[in-house]
């Protein structure tokens, strides 16, 4: 069954009477997306008293911050990394999982500029943090090829919008907004459009299951440090559950590795593309 984490941007107008807003909103949704890094870098002991008004199941994603975006373009430039490192404080205080990146529309992506954003990504450490990017675009304009292939390339979750896109690439993790097609993002959903969103997710997304069935399997016996061919020798007669109602061997995902050596479950975990 696929995992749903449902909520918004922010939780300042959740309001009420006799709870703080944050605590009002974690009682109604088990998800945020903190729109408040994308304009300033809080202090740590703000978050940190974020995290505490929560439940510990209670998950935050965090927007980057817009200076690495807009101002330096995500390309490698010294200050880009520095404000990225304030960000990434955040995530780690937050217990994130996701950093979202938005880039606005007029970025036209040719050769030179792809270069540029896969030097940034890959002079970075996320410290386990899933990038998503939220790539702004004229209405109908499709994502370039080669931008596509970047993010496949480098795990890159692509944000979408389910309510006005018809399908979502097959993907351990989809993350989508909501803003249906009304006119400036106003827009009331009927059951009926929900539900279509669901069965997009569904098909989108039958692999993540099989990560954690995988996992599992690996933290059984699996012995570290390992290499690929080992980790196959060693597990991939297993047996993984792929979806509810079918089953694989642990080599079918273990053959997707680089060959490398592993230290730990986690960095298995870490290097299983994200298309399975």
């Amino acid at each position: 069954m696929t995992e749903l984490l449902i909520g918004t941007g922010g939780w300042a107008y959740f309001h009420v009477p006799g709870l703080r807003s944050l605590e009002a909103y974690s009682r109604a949704f088990n998800f945020v997306e903190v729109n408040s890094t994308f304009y300033r870098i809080p202090s740590l002991k703000l978050v940190e008293s974020w995290r505490l008004r929560v439940p510990t199941d209670f998950e935050f994603a965090v927007r980057c911050h817009k200076d690495i975006t807009h101002e330096y373009r995500l390309e490698p430039v010294e200050e880009a990394f520095n404000a990225l490192d304030a960000t990434m404080e955040i995530c780690q205080t937050l217990n994130s999982k996701v950093l979202v990146f938005e880039t606005p529309t007029r970025w036209r992506f040719n050769e030179k500029k792809i270069g540029l954003v896969r030097d940034f990504f890959e002079s970075v450490d996320l410290r386990g943090v899933t990038p998503v990017w939220e790539v702004r675009r004229r209405k109908n304009e499709p994502l370039p090829a080669a931008l596509v292939g970047l993010m496949q390339d480098l795990n890159i979750v692509h944000c979408v919008d389910l309510s006005k896109e018809n399908e979502v690439e097959e993907s351990e993790f989809v993350y989508t907004r909501l803003f249906g097609k009304g006119e400036q993002n106003v827009y009331q959903f009927a059951d009926e459009e929900l539900m279509a969103v669901d069965e997009k997710i569904v098909r989108g997304n039958p692999e993540r299951a099989a990560v954690s069935s995988l996992r599992k399997v690996l933290m059984e016996d699996a012995r570290f440090p390992a290499t690929k061919s080992k980790l196959l020798k060693a597990q991939g007669w297993k047996i993984v559950d792929l979806t509810e109602d079918k089953r694989v061997r642990a080599s079918s995902l273990l053959e997707r590795l680089p060959d490398k050596e592993f230290g730990s479950v986690e960095e298995v975990m870490n290097n299983l593309p994200r298309r399975v």
